[in-house]
């Protein structure tokens, strides 16, 4: 119990977060908002490596984000999305499962070669530089579906398309 009030509602979130991928037009994974914004796969693929940065506070006490590409290329089919996005939702359900309260109040460091950029437990870690973040850009997702007119599903209750 302490540790669910520790992380919150993970699964909800995750749940939230797969049910607005599965919406993903395909014809659609080129398309953005504004010049400025990433494109819609650009976007769905950030939410997966988001779940990649949830997964890396759980195994490493660190990380560095100058080892990894700034960008990955954009995934373009939807199942592709699906699948990976399944998969490390697993992980990172195993990982969480494992942890106890002592874990989750280990520093953890989030650094870009010697610059350190965030350094705190590793539960304040996975609220926020993960979850949170990840419920930001999930946010963003339905503003684009939104603008492509495509349903949005609802997160905490139902959309204004009136779809649960």
């Amino acid at each position: 119990m302490v540790k669910q009030l520790i992380i919150g509602d993970v699964a909800n979130e995750l749940a939230s977060t797969r049910r607005i991928l599965e919406r993903l037009p395909e014809e659609h994974m080129a398309w953005r908002p504004h010049e400025k914004s990433m494109t819609l796969g650009g976007l769905a693929t950030h939410l997966i490596n988001l779940l990649n940065w949830q997964i890396a506070i759980f195994q490493y006490p660190e990380f560095d984000i100058s080892t990894v590409p700034l960008r990955r290329d954009a995934l373009e089919k939807r199942a592709d999305l699906l699948e990976e996005f399944d998969a490390n939702v697993g992980k990172l359900d195993k990982l969480i499962g494992e942890c106890d309260e002592n874990m989750l109040g280990e520093a953890w460091t989030l650094r870009h070669g010697d610059h350190i950029i965030l350094r705190e437990p590793r539960a304040i870690a996975f609220r926020t530089f993960g979850l949170s973040h990840m419920v930001h850009h999930r946010a963003q997702l339905g503003v684009y579906l939104r603008l492509l007119n495509i349903p949005v599903p609802g997160f905490y209750g139902p959309s204004a398309d009136k779809e649960t």
